[in-house]
């Protein structure tokens, strides 16, 4: 389904919508994160690209799975806690993060579906919005088989076209937005297509960074596994786990028993993010260590996404978003390291 909204209707839509509980992007310290609100004014779709993506909405940072309580018998009793029953609805997903959700969904699905992900991930429709600048000057989403107006992992598109959104949906879950506001969206006319075509070309050419010969790079890692080239990139790494934390494609977890002081629950069972940089990921309770140093964690988040990844699910676990790169703190800039991994030994 192709329609048009003006600017000025989208509150009005998502008045129609408040039945869902509403993200957005909302700047708080400098920094751009998905907040809900109940305010339609709130909605902001112009914005650069947030420090967390709308992962953390679906798979948060932090979950209890298991309260332990005391039961009037005097014994304990164990309670499973499920994600809430409440739809809800994600306004300004970036192309790269609804791609980057496909990937989880490869992960938390199989043969073992996580419940927890899915009661979330089901209940959850996603409204994206093209970029037709890179909110990032590290983007490279398109070296990575995507672009600034993938549709991938989307429910719905909005791409800006200067006074209107140009709305195009492709799911069940999409099309009910729509059609609970039907008065608001109109058909787009032969002009709203042409220029939505001339700014997709438009937006493709403005992504300056890439990979080059990115296919040259799953075969290379597989020679490369005890190179020393690891140690030398790793010298400045911090081991500080920003680049894993903000990257929209990592799902690695840690599961905690907490006791708690308060009655009647005497402790949780809880899910939190982990790293694969930090030393105690791979520790063992012998005290062994498989990956004991910052070369062999760097390692194995390259090799995890540009060639484990890519030999299970035949894709690359990066959706090219830029926020490893750009944020940071010493500068370590991941296509850099690939343009290195590709030329090497050559």
């Amino acid at each position: 389904m192709q329609k048009v909204l003006t600017k000025k209707s989208l509150p009005q839509w998502v008045k129609k919508l408040l039945s869902y509980t509403i993200y957005t992007p909302v700047e708080e310290d400098d920094h751009w994160n998905f907040v809900a609100t109940d305010n339609p004014e709130d909605i902001n779709l112009d914005y650069p690209l947030t420090t967390l993506s709308p992962k953390k909405i679906i798979f948060p940072q932090r979950e209890i799975f298991l309260e332990f309580c005391d039961s009037t018998e005097g014994n304990p009793e164990v309670k499973e806690v499920l994600p809430a029953e409440k739809s809800a609805v994600i306004f300004g997903v970036r192309p790269c993060d609804a791609k980057a959700l496909t990937f989880t969904d490869k992960v938390f699905g199989g043969d073992f579906k996580d419940i927890y992900y899915w009661k979330r991930r089901n209940q959850t429709t996603l409204v994206g919005i093209s970029c037709n600048t890179p909110p990032y000057t590290n983007c490279f989403c398109v070296s990575v088989n995507g672009s600034p107006y993938s549709k991938e992992g989307l429910d719905i598109l909005l791409t800006d076209l200067g006074d209107k959104y140009f709305v195009e949906t492709y799911t069940k879950k999409g099309e009910k937005l729509l059609n609970l506001a039907k008065g608001l969206f109109k058909s787009p006319t032969a002009k709203d297509k042409k220029d939505l075509e001339k700014i997709r070309i438009d937006s493709k050419k403005k992504i300056k960074r890439q990979i080059k010969n990115i296919k040259k790079i799953p075969p290379k890692l597989k020679e490369m596994f005890d190179s020393p080239f690891w140690d030398e990139e790793s010298m400045s790494c911090l081991r500080c786990g920003i680049c894993t934390y903000l990257c929209p494609t990592c799902h690695c977890f840690d599961i905690n028993d907490e006791i708690t002081s308060s009655s009647p629950i005497k402790g949780k069972r809880i899910r939190t993010w982990d790293t694969c940089q930090f030393p105690d990921f791979t520790m063992h309770s012998s005290g062994h260590n498989p990956r004991p140093d910052k070369a062999s964690r760097l390692r194995q988040r390259i090799l995890h996404k540009f060639l484990y990844f890519v030999d299970r699910y035949q894709n690359y676990q990066c959706t090219g978003c830029g926020r490893c790169i750009s944020l940071c703190p010493v500068g370590i800039d991941l296509l850099e390291v690939l343009d290195k991994v590709r030329d090497y030994g050559s």
